[in-house]
């Protein structure tokens, strides 16, 4: 089982390279996908899931390219993998506890519960900036 699926995996190699140019213009899409090492097509609809989840803006031109809408550490990485793949979920009875019958009694599923937190917390407390250093 992966927590991250490999598009998320993807898109935070293209976030990364957006962090590193923070406030230094644009990037290209070409240049993500080379640095990342990331098909140019996957790239495209990537960098396009940021900008519709106003992480990203892109900027049209010779001159233009991809960069991020806030300061990199006013997102976390927990923001970007909600974009991409939804709340990280150790279990189905995690997501929805009315999926399973002994979920008001279930042991297993409290202890999962406690990890579920543990990692939200963990993903929201880093940052961007954090990334590089």
């Amino acid at each position: 089982m992966d927590v991250i699926r490999r598009n998320t995996d993807y898109a935070l190699r293209l976030v990364i390279g957006l962090v590193g140019s923070y406030g230094r213009g644009p990037l290209s899409a070409k240049a993500l996908a080379y640095t990342a090492d990331i098909s140019f097509s996957m790239t495209s609809k990537l960098l396009q899931k940021l900008v519709s989840a106003k992480l990203a803006k892109s900027t049209m031109g010779k001159a233009g390219g991809f960069e991020l809408v806030k300061l990199p550490s006013e997102i976390s990485l927990y923001d970007v993998i909600l974009v991409f793949q939804g709340q990280v979920c150790l279990n189905q009875c995690i997501a929805n506890p009315r999926s399973c019958p002994k979920s008001p009694k279930c042991l297993v599923s409290k202890k999962l519960a406690g990890l579920q937190s543990y990692i939200e917390k963990y993903l929201k407390d880093i940052t961007l900036d954090e990334l590089l250093k």
